[in-house]
């Protein structure tokens, strides 16, 4: 009553007359309402979230906005409105004083707050300018409230003034009517942006600068898609990222955490100190005691996170809105005497909650996703700087495939898992309000329907647990497939000439094998799954109704109980649905987070193992691994020269000056910088220039002066873009020689205190060698003031070294210059007299000669593809649409019957999904007798048959589909494999390697997991859209008016996004790899990195490669928002059409056909959104397929086999080889790399080729194993021609001991032997002969010992010895020798040079020289220049000539 008096001073004004508002043809509220409600909601939003937007400001600045036109008509207009507020005010005051009737409290209260709101308002407005605000969500909110409120009075004081003009207020009509002018300029005004901030980045997203609509609706993208639509995108269309996703924001904030949660798990740990890694290998007993990366990453993302679960929440809430309405419209059709204004106002209040629903949904898709990438790009670089502080011992727990799979793989795990990760307690909460909702419809019979959940629940976690273990088991065949693969990549050259591909092939498709054993399994778990939870929602419907029924037969199933219950059954099924797939995913993702932290974990160098001082210490060393106790004082700017054989731990020695070992006591100090030259030379994929300064600063002087001193000058002038010449991964396109010259150049250049050599001479020519030690190394070189410590083999630069050590297992057993080394008589002076025979001046400068010597040829023919990697993206951006081909080949590797299959069982799913439905409107339409249905047991029956033939239809389907999808994804890894096998070597120095590596790990992955999947999602959502339009139609054939208008821009829209939506799909894969490729190459040459200290640029570097890649991925996921609220918006018109047109004709509907119509319209949207993004998530990738399938249509080598074989066996039996006018090129637009070569070799010859680089020395062994084929002529052995043999019925009969000796991982006798062909006995016996057996028998496992990835666990003279015991196995009648003594000591090769002349003494063998002594006694010497024959003669006869061989000899000191 009292409400009543604050209204009018007599009572006669009520609050609420429902007469008044709700039973009448034409409602309105009571003036009370107007004056009260209509004008406080608003007030009151705004002051509720005043404060908090103000904290919210003031911690977020923006920058400061200048004032503009726009905010200063804001601010007028917000004022004007006080003054009009207070306008009112003072009018009651003086309608009190003058008046004969006392005004009414409200009439003073109401204009007061709303005078005061807009003061509030104005405040707000220049605040957000000051902090940098464009536009304001919070004040569109509140203008939009103010005028939605403000319309309905507005049309209350019209129909006033029309029915009883005596009772206006002329004053109060007045300033209402301005009030509401104002409101809406108000209301229009904030929906524009004002101008940016001072200072704003370039070319910014244009996000910030939006309005608030914009924002909500995504609209700001609209621009970036109609560009997409005309022309692909390209690079330059992109925005640069917001500052908050850049690497350089998030990644410290995590490595921070991870830090801070490190230590403080370090602290807790009581009792003595364990080692990480033993933790991390220990038992769930010290389980409490790691350090939780989950924790970290909550810390991290949590609170930008927390947003999307307010949204998620609103979104839950809004869900059940539509059945409430679906329940109000039935009973509305039921009620022929409700005025007919209430069907559109129901029909309205559907529209508008289903719209608010949509955009809530997106909003809250869109902070999931953009945490997401912000996840990414925080574990893409906490892993790249842990992989640059891991310890050498942790190192080798982890292969370079396992650690590029977590950047690759468990990343992307994360990202998907956020957006569904909400699900945990959404999907609950959804359960609990649609029983909630139930229980009010059927009262008690819901617990059938409960009951039949629950018991589901279980048989879900056993399918979540089984499928864990099947991840597990799936992820390690996959790292050990990846790993193996990079190695054959790597080593692909080795494969090729010793015809090992099958062996390979063999192997990987064994790995593979068992891997889809595995998704097999996980295929039949997944079929039951799907089972279960397309049968779930149907058998609670089943349940509850049957219960329902016959509990008691007055219950009536009507048209009201029957379809509010089922689309509260619809709204179940998301969150039963979604649980399955949020545990798995959860599942998948906690496997990536284990994994993760196990990485992270690791065991770090210690940075305190070198000291850097000031003065110059003495350096005591105890090392583990090689070196045992170490004493040696180096002085400051002498040469030290290291010399022992191979393995005795020279290399090693350095790695300790370094700090990359694990110092067990006693101290290292150094003073001043270092520099390092490892013995394999490492270079990046960048210009040879860029090799060189290694991202110093530009001293071109100096520059130049290193080039000269480093012997690269002639090499210069015969690239074809001089030091602007492109190298490729790995150096391909640089022979051995030349990298190592890079190598040392890089280091020169750098100038540093201290510099580290390891053997850099080994593989460059005598007279360069002798060049770069007198220009460089040497007492007169550039580094004469600087400290060099040198590890070598070459005799001839002792003499000029102050101190020499001799190292002897790990140990020094004696320390001295020359001359006293040489007094006393020891092991050193031992060591010499051995070669003194060998002559005291010979130098180990190998031939420098080239993989290909002709460098130039191929230097070409890479650069005029241009950079490897834009090759490939120009490859990929130019397609647009994915062809009819591919899902062809896609079915076809399925096979075309049992697609077939397939889709006829899931035809009959959906036919009978419909038709049940349908029975049941028909059941809900039966006429009621007595108070019950008669017929409702045979109803009940047959709905209960439809749905059991429903379920066996899905799990046939689902079946099927999982096994097509494995036949499919074992085929087109096969031929793959197959067709990468068989490209020529070109190809693989075309194409970089992480490419390759990405094609078997994620596009195999993809086709193995996702396209099925997708598939399955694809046809369910596209079925589930067309039988909801038919049932439509039926029900209001209307809507057939509206359909095809919103099909048009359904599918207009749908085509628009593709469009653009494929573009920046291509743009971020193509994006993607460099950044693999990148921490592939870093992995590779960490020691160096940290020797350098160059850690930071390379962590910049991978940060921009990571931020490019996500400033393609950041505007694909905001396309997917663009698309997804345009078709919620046309399915949300579908549903307000289909209620419509049921309200409209309500007389000739009934209520059963009805409520059918509209719980399908309800769940249109959600089928309309999930149709595109499947289509559109088919279409991206499907593109996996194709690129697996791009590599079929590549050049190829020619057959490997011809079957059947023309060969006599045991051939070649005499080793005869002769060339007839042979030439060779590199490719057909190129000049010939050798000419017309005529030479007959007989069997049983000796012949050493030598020249100098670029001669094409090994472009003729090269021909010989026809890696590249003939241009002319012809090369017959034993006179058979072998351009007629398959390629490896000849690589196979010859053999060769290459320049790198190249280790697979796995066992010591698979390297030697990897057909098995051989017993072990004659293993032995060839590693007796290559003098490892000693080595060997010492090994735990003897020849099952396992090699570490590139054989990091043998030094690289071992590997070469191992090289030479596959040659021994062999035993074919032709061994070629490329250089294949380059890294090992002089006694070694002298062992190596003695088993070739006892072992293979009535074979043929072409060795391409590097130390000259060792061809001094051969039967005859070729000597080339320029591709052809200089000379050709015995040794002793073209050194009586004096020509070209010898002025060789004479700069080896040989005469």
């Amino acid at each position: 009553m009292g409400f009543d008096r604050f209204c009018s001073v007599d009572g006669s004004d009520p609050f609420w007359d429902w007469n008044h508002t709700w039973y009448t043809p034409s409602p309105d509220f009571t003036q009370c309402f107007h004056n009260t409600v209509l004008v406080w909601l608003p007030c009151l939003y705004l002051w509720i979230c005043a404060p908090i937007y103000l904290i919210y400001l003031r911690s977020h600045n923006q920058g400061y906005i200048c004032m503009s036109l726009l905010n200063k008509a804001k601010t007028a207009v917000s004022l004007l409105l006080w003054i009009i507020c207070w306008a009112d005010v003072f009018y009651s005051f003086w309608e009190r004083s003058h008046g004969s009737s006392v005004p009414a409290p409200v009439l003073l209260v109401s204009p007061t707050l709303l005078g005061l709101t807009m003061l509030l308002a104005t405040f707000i407005v220049q605040y957000e300018r000051m902090k940098g605000v464009q536009s304001s969500g919070v004040m569109l909110i509140y203008w939009l409230l103010a005028t939605l409120c403000a319309i309905v009075t507005f049309r209350s004081k019209i129909l006033q003034a029309l029915d009883q003009l005596s009772t206006v207020c002329v004053w109060r009509y007045t300033t209402f009517f301005i009030y509401f002018t104002l409101l809406l300029i108000a209301l229009f005004l904030s929906c524009l942006p004002d101008r940016p901030p001072l200072f704003s980045q370039a070319n910014p997203c244009p996000e910030h600068g939006a309005s608030f609509l914009s924002k909500i609706t995504f609209w700001w993208i609209s621009r970036m898609m109609v560009i997409g639509y005309k022309r692909p995108l390209e690079e330059k269309d992109l925005w640069s990222l917001n500052l908050d996703d850049r690497s350089q924001n998030v990644v410290p904030q995590l490595v921070h955490r991870w830090n801070t949660e490190q230590d403080r798990q370090r602290e807790t740990k009581q009792g003595p100190a364990v080692e990480e890694s033993e933790i991390l290998l220990t038992k769930t007993q010290q389980k409490a005691k790691e350090p939780s990366l989950f924790w970290v990453l909550c810390l991290t993302f949590g609170p930008y996170f927390l947003i999307s679960c307010l949204y998620k929440f609103i979104q839950d809430i809004l869900m059940f809105v539509g059945p409430e309405i679906l329940r109000l419209l039935i009973s509305f059709v039921n009620n022929s005497n409700a005025p007919s204004w209430h069907g559109f106002f129901y029909t309205a209040l559907l529209f508008v909650c289903t719209c608010v629903q949509s955009l809530v949904l997106q909003r809250y898709f869109h902070v999931c996703f953009v945490t997401g990438m912000r996840l990414r790009t925080a574990i893409i670089g906490a892993v790249y700087r842990k992989a640059l502080v891991i310890s050498s011992a942790a190192r080798r727990t982890s292969t370079v495939g396992e650690i590029v799979n977590l950047m690759s793989v468990d990343a992307q795990r994360f990202m998907d898992l956020i957006t569904y990760i909400n699900m945990i307690w959404s999907a609950p909460l959804q359960v609990v309000l649609a029983l909630y909702f139930l229980w009010q419809n059927l009262g008690a019979s819901v617990l059938a329907g409960v009951a039949v959940m629950i018991l589901l629940v279980p048989v879900n976690a056993v399918i979540a647990m089984k499928t864990k273990s099947y991840q597990v088991a799936q992820m390690k065949s996959k790292d050990n497939r990846i790993k193996l693969m990079n190695e054959m990549l790597n080593g692909i050259k080795v494969l090729k000439l010793y015809a090992w591909e099958l062996a390979f092939k063999d192997k990987v498709a064994g790995i593979r094998e068992s891997e889809l054993q595995v998704l097999k399994k996980a295929a039949y778990l997944g079929a039951v799954s799907t089972f279960t939870w397309v049968c779930a929602p149907f058998l609670v419907a089943l349940s509850t109704f049957a219960v329902y029924v016959l509990v008691d037969e007055h219950n009536v199933l009507d048209a009201e109980k029957a379809f509010v219950s089922l689309a509260l059954f619809n709204i179940l099924r998301f969150p039963l649905n979604m649980l399955p797939m949020v545990i798995s995913s959860m599942v998948q993702a906690s496997v990536s987070l284990k994994r993760l932290r196990v990485f992270l974990s690791h065991e770090e160098l210690q940075e305190d193992s070198v000291e850097h001082k000031v003065i110059a210490g003495c350096e005591s060393l105890f090392f583990r691994i090689w070196l045992c106790v170490l004493n040696v004082c180096i002085p400051e700017g002498s040469l030290v020269a290291v010399v022992g054989h191979v393995g005795s731990g020279k290399s090693s020695l350095l790695s300790a000056l370094l700090g990359e070992m694990d110092k067990l006591e006693g101290t290292v100090a150094i003073k001043g910088s270092v520099a390092y030259v490892p013995q394999q030379a490492w270079i990046q994929n960048s210009t040879l220039k860029g090799n060189i300064i290694f991202g110093q600063e530009r001293k071109e002087a100096w520059y130049q002066h290193v080039v000269e001193a480093c012997a690269l000058q002639p090499d210069l002038e015969i690239l074809p873009a001089g030091d602007e010449t492109e190298i490729g991964e790995k150096g391909v396109n640089l022979s051995g020689g030349q990298k190592q010259r890079v190598s040392l150049a890089r280091a020169v250049y750098c100038d540093r205190a201290i510099y580290l050599l390891d053997d850099p001479l080994s593989a460059v020519d005598a007279h360069v060698g002798k060049h770069i030690f007198d220009q460089v190394i040497g007492p007169q070189g550039l580094l004469k003031d600087k400290t060099r410590v040198l590890v070598t083999h070459g005799l001839s630069y002792l003499p000029q070294a102050d101190l020499i050590l001799v190292m002897v297992e790990g140990e020094i057993t004696e320390m001295g210059s020359y001359q006293q080394l040489m007094a006393t008589e020891g092991a050193f002076s031992e060591f010499l007299r051995t070669y003194a025979a060998v002559d005291q001046t010979q130098n180990n400068g190998k031939k420098h000669c080239s993989v290909y010597s002709t460098t130039i040829t191929v230097l070409i023919y890479i650069l005029t593809v241009g950079p490897a990697q834009d090759s490939t993206q120009f490859i990929i951006v130019c397609q647009t649409t994915v062809k009819l081909s591919v899902f062809w080949a896609y079915l076809k590797a399925i096979g075309v019957l049992l697609s077939f299959i397939s889709l006829l069982l899931f035809i009959t799913h959906h036919g009978l999904s419909l038709f049940s439905n349908y029975w049941l409107s028909l059941w809900t339409d039966d006429p009621v007798i007595n108070g019950t249905q008669p017929t409702r047991m045979m109803r009940l029956g047959v709905y209960g048959a439809l749905g059991f033939s429903q379920g066996v239809a899905v799990f046939g389907f689902s079946l099927s589909m999982s096994i097509g999808g494995i036949l499919a994804s074992r085929y087109l890894h096969q031929s793959m494999l197959y067709d990468v096998l068989r490209s020529p070597m070109s190809f693989f120095e075309r194409t970089p390697s992480g490419n390759l590596v990405n094609r078997f790990s994620k596009e195999i992955d993809t086709i193995d997991t996702v396209i099925p999947q997708i598939f399955k999602m694809f046809l369910g959502s596209m079925f589930n859209v067309l039988g909801a339009c038919v049932v439509i139609l039926i029900a209001t054939p209307l809507v057939a008016v509206v359909i095809p208008f919103l099909g048009l821009l359904y599918f207009f829209v749908q085509r628009f996004y593709v469009a653009s939506s494929r573009q920046l799909k291509r743009l971020e894969s193509v994006s993607r790899s460099p950044i693999y490729t990148h921490f592939n190459e870093t992995l590779l040459g960490t020691s160096v990195i940290r020797a350098f200290g160059e850690q930071e640029r390379f962590i910049c570097n991978s940060d921009q490669r990571v931020d490019h890649n996500q400033k393609a991925y950041f505007p694909s996921i905001v396309a997917n928002r663009w698309l997804a609220i345009r078709l919620e918006f046309v399915g949300n018109c579908i549903v307000s059409f289909a209620a419509l047109f049921a309200v409209i004709a309500r007389e000739s509907l009934s209520p059963g056909i009805m409520g059918l119509s509209i719980s399908y319209a309800l769940q249109l949207t959600t089928s309309l959104t999930w149709l595109v993004r499947m289509s559109s998530d088919m279409e991206t990738n499907i593109v996996a397929v194709e690129k697996v399938k791009e590599y079929s249509d590549t050049e190829k080598e020619a057959e490997w086999k011809h079957e059947p074989s023309s060969l006599p066996s045991g051939w070649p039996t005499e080793g005869q080889i002769e060339l007839r006018g042979f030439c060779l090129r590199y490719r057909h637009d190129l000049d010939l790399a050798i000419r017309n070569i005529n030479i007959t070799i007989s069997g049983g010859e000796k012949v050493g080729i030598v020249g100098r680089t670029g001669a094409g020395k090994s472009s003729l062994t090269l021909g010989l194993f026809r890696i590249i084929e003939r241009a002319e002529g012809h090369i017959f052995i034993d006179g058979v021609d072998i351009a007629q043999l398959g390629l490896h019925e000849l690589r196979s009969r010859i053999t060769i001991i290459p320049q790198d000796p190249v280790v697979f991982s796995g066992s010591l006798r698979m390297n030697l032997d990897p057909f098995d062909s051989y017993s072990d006995d004659e293993v032995w016996r060839a590693l007796e002969f290559s003098h490892l057996k000693n080595f060997v028998s010492s090994l735990p496992d003897k020849l099952n010992h396992e090699c570490s990835e590139g054989g990091e666990n043998l030094s690289v003279g071992q590997r070469q010895l191992l090289c030479l015991a596959r040659a021994l196995l062999r035993k074919t009648k032709i061994l070629v020798l490329d250089e294949a003594t380059a890294a090992v000591d002089m006694e070694t090769d002298n062992l190596i040079q003695s088993t070739i002349r006892s072992q293979f003494e009535d074979c043929t063998i072409l060795t391409i020289a590097h130390r000259l002594n060792t061809i001094m006694d051969y039967t005859r010497v070729l000597v080339l220049e320029k591709g052809e024959i200089a000379e050709f003669d015995s040794p002793s006869n073209l050194i009586s000539q004096r020509g070209a061989f010898y002025k060789m000899a004479k700069d080896a000191g040989l005469v």
